[in-house]
């Protein structure tokens, strides 16, 4: 039926067929949200792999919180296909959840928004008014600027064949605090009814609160700028990381006594940022304050400090493995986690990979162990541990993911096995003084060396 009078109330009562294009980290969650508040749900992706395994009850994604919950494919409320042709005839609203990368020229990258929104105008049935949502991150205008040309070329009309709107998903995979059905959520859409009424269905997902903002781009640009301002706050620790070691100051130090002020908001350092957004967002705002001739230079600057950190951590490494007398070309290197952040079994934009890379390129051989990581995600020139229990032989260790299964290794027993019982921190959660107790060397990020 798509939008009508009554879509708000037919919202409420859980009487709309809601469609999800991409079942990814996000997409897969929100059908199974949407599933669970008790809509009926056909679920898109291009992936046969992913289709299969959802139809089987498998978690396709890295995410541990999706384990177990994805229902039965014998529930008539619950369709999986990779046809969108065959899902969105049936829908009353569209989400399209599908990645919104950047280039190796570090541009953005919008062809899965403009693919997945074809494949939907395609689908559409004329004169049913069905509401499509792009849920991905992009810069302000990019709904318009992508789908209202697609929408003309394919002779629709939106406010009679089709409506549009833009919800950014807020979903942080890993944490069960803030999933789908916790975070609160923002609604743009040029039709202040038709947005009106989304609020009424998001409030079906959620517990937390939704809102209709306007104007489709103060939505988009919301959800980009959240991301990006994490970033510089990030990029502000990650600098001062670098400078108080030189001044024999251990930045940790600092940033607690710093957050003894009420108003002071605490960040750690780290070896490099990484996951879907905060390494990828900053680039979609810059392109477009490129656009409109704006500089964005505050951003640009800490884009720049988080993306060279990995680089900066090796080279303090090198520097280590010099001093200890280590000889150039045969050391041996053990990365503790390779995803990008911890419990989560996802590799992609992880800094773990930069890091490899800068230290291959000093000659220093790189094994890495991630429980949570198929031996198959990992580069060629990586050697993959798959027991810790038997690593040996290495002259460093650096925790990189802060897994629990990396964090709470039995550092005493790993230490007898070690080449050079050296450790580098580069999350800053460890309990250096008890370690280094047991005999091992101890560096960090952020501390004097």
């Amino acid at each position: 039926m798509g939008w009508d009078a009554d879509f708000s109330k037919r919202a409420q009562n859980g009487e709309l067929t809601v469609g999800i294009i991409g079942l990814g980290y996000v997409g897969l969650p929100t059908a199974v949200g949407f599933y669970d508040a008790g809509f009926n749900v056909w679920g898109v992706d291009i992936s046969e792999r992913t289709v299969r395994m959802v139809l089987a009850g498998e978690n396709p994604t890295g995410d541990p919180d999706v384990d177990d919950i994805i229902p039965d494919s014998n529930s008539p409320r619950w369709h999986i296909t990779t046809s969108a042709s065959e899902a969105v005839p049936h829908c009353d609203v569209v989400l399209v959840t599908v990645p919104t990368p950047v280039t190796e020229e570090l541009k953005p990258d919008l062809t899965y928004v403009i693919d997945a929104g074809r494949s939907v105008f395609e689908s559409i049935v004329k004169g049913m008014r069905t509401i499509v949502v792009l849920e991905s991150t992009v810069y302000p205008g990019v709904t318009a600027q992508t789908w209202l040309p697609l929408i003309d070329e394919l002779c629709l009309e939106v406010g009679k064949d089709v409506e549009i709107a833009y919800c950014p998903e807020r979903f942080n995979p890993g944490d069960p605090a803030h999933g789908v059905r916790q975070v609160a959520r923002v609604v743009g859409c040029s039709n202040s009814y038709v947005g009106e009424d989304l609020v009424a269905l998001y409030r079906r997902l959620t517990s937390d609160d939704v809102r209709y903002v306007g104007k489709l781009e103060v939505a988009e640009a919301a959800k980009v700028i959240e991301n990006v301002q994490r970033d510089i706050n990030i990029a502000l620790v990650n600098e001062l990381a670098r400078i108080f070691p030189e001044l024999g100051v251990d930045v940790e130090d600092v940033l607690s006594a710093a957050a003894t002020k009420w108003n002071f908001h605490r960040y750690t350092p780290g070896v490099g940022v990484g996951g879907h957004c905060i390494p990828v967002d900053p680039y979609y705002m810059m392109q477009r304050a490129a656009d409109v001739g704006v500089p964005a230079e505050l951003i640009t600057a800490a884009r720049a400090v988080n993306r060279t950190m990995p680089l900066h951590v090796a080279t303090t490494i090198n520097e280590i493995l010099y001093k200890a007398g280590v000889p150039s070309g045969s050391a041996k290197l053990l990365m503790l986690g390779w995803s990008y952040k911890p419990e989560v079994g996802d590799p992609r934009e992880t800094p773990a990979e930069p890091l490899a890379e800068a230290l291959l390129s000093k000659d220093i051989a790189v094994f890495a162990y991630d429980p949570h990581i198929d031996s198959s995600q990992f580069p060629e020139k990586v050697t993959v541990v798959e027991d810790i229990t038997t690593a040996s032989g290495f002259d460093l260790a650096i925790l990189v993911t802060a897994h629990n299964s990396c964090v709470n290794i039995d550092w005493k027993e790993l230490g007898k096995r070690m080449r050079n019982p050296i450790l580098y921190d580069g999350r800053r959660v460890l309990d250096l003084d008890l370690i280094s107790k047991m005999g091992w060397q101890v560096y960090a990020v952020g501390k004097p060396h």
